[in-house]
Parts: structure tokens; C-alpha cells; sequence
């Protein structure tokens, strides 16, 4: 069985920080807009409780000793150490996860969140995932 060190404090707080803000969003917004807006507002909502925040954050691949770029693209980082990858989907699938889990592992990130937007309650799509 392997053995995992615990996630910092300072990454859960920047977690149940991004959580309350999607909570947030969700209740101004619904269900039923195009992930770029529940991206961006979320951005906002982080950065008015005085967080950084990446948006659109390019992650090159190292292939073969090679940096290339795979144009993969993290939706936001935040304070450098918590990817959030957004959807807006009917539901979702094992490759959503999957996903995170790899940006997850390519980035250097061991909390990331797959948070799909479109739900009638949101508690429904909030997947945290840790390496």
C-alpha cells in the first residue's frame, strides 16, 4: 500500500477557498452557460478574496527529454498550487477525471478540482482529486 504525505494547510485553505467561491458562482449564475464564463468568474471571485490566479495556464509536455508543447491548457491555478479544471457538461465522463489527474501529475500538483457547473446543485459536481 502506498503512502502519501498529507496536503499542506495552506493548499486545503486555497481548496475550501476555491470551493466556497464555485458555490458562489453557481448560485448568482445556474446551470446552463459556457465554461468560459463559469471560468472567469470564479477567476474573480478568487482574486477578490486576494488570491492569485492563472487562467488558460500553458503545460508543456516533456517527451523524450524534449519540452514540446501539446497546447494543454489548465483553466486556473491557484496561488501556485491548486489546478481547477472547469466543465459545463450534461455529465461527466472518466476522461474528465482522468484529465485531472494527469494535469495533475505533468504540473507538479497534488490538489486539483474537476468542478462541472452544470448541475442543479453544484455540492453534485465538485470532484476533488489528490496525487
Amino acid at each position: 500500500m502506498a503512502s502519501y504525505e498529507r496536503i499542506p494547510d495552506e493548499v486545503e485553505r486555497v481548496g475550501r477557498a476555491i470551493v466556497d467561491a464555485a458555490l458562489r458562482v453557481h448560485k448568482s449564475l445556474g446551470p446552463g452557460l459556457l465554461e468560459s464564463v463559469y471560468e472567469v468568474c470564479l477567476q474573480y471571485e478568487l482574486e477578490k478574496a486576494g488570491f492569485a490566479v492563472r487562467r488558460q495556464v500553458p503545460l508543456p509536455i516533456v517527451y523524450d527529454g524534449l519540452v514540446l508543447d501539446a497546447e494543454l491548457r489548465l483553466d486556473l491555478v491557484v496561488n501556485d498550487c491548486v489546478l481547477v479544471e472547469v466543465k459545463a457538461v450534461e455529465g461527466l465522463l472518466p476522461v474528465h477525471d482522468a484529465q485531472v489527474l494527469t494535469y495533475l501529475k505533468l504540473g507538479g500538483y497534488r490538489l486539483g478540482f474537476l468542478i462541472n457547473f452544470n448541475v442543479g446543485l453544484l455540492e453534485n459536481g465538485i470532484h476533488r482529486r489528490i496525487l
